[in-house]
């Protein structure tokens, strides 16, 4: 016979509430649980999700106590549109041109 976990929910948020916790955008947010990075919604209804508060005050408290290293900013010389000239091409000023 199939054996199920045994699972303990003490209470769940709907997607407002977990707005409220987690500034991230609902995209972000659905991206991530794709991945495994963020815990998984669930349905009470076809039209009802809710998420465990259990769940995201522990990837919270996670987040927390280990800190995301930022992300390095982007080469700015090799833009197509408007590359950034270097210190020997600066552009002249007016008063120069003659």
């Amino acid at each position: 016979m199939h054996r199920e976990r045994d699972i303990t929910i003490k209470k769940t948020i709907r997607r407002q509430q977990l707005r409220e916790m987690v500034p991230l955008a609902d995209s972000t947010i659905y991206e991530m649980e794709q991945r495994g990075e963020f815990p998984r919604r669930f349905a009470l209804t076809p039209r009802c999700v809710v998420w465990d508060l259990g769940e995201v005050q522990a990837w919270l408290a996670a987040r927390r106590s280990k800190p995301i290293l930022r992300a390095p900013g982007p080469d700015v010389k090799q833009r197509r549109a408007r590359p950034v000239k270097g210190p020997d091409r600066a552009p002249r000023s007016a008063s120069t041109v003659g």
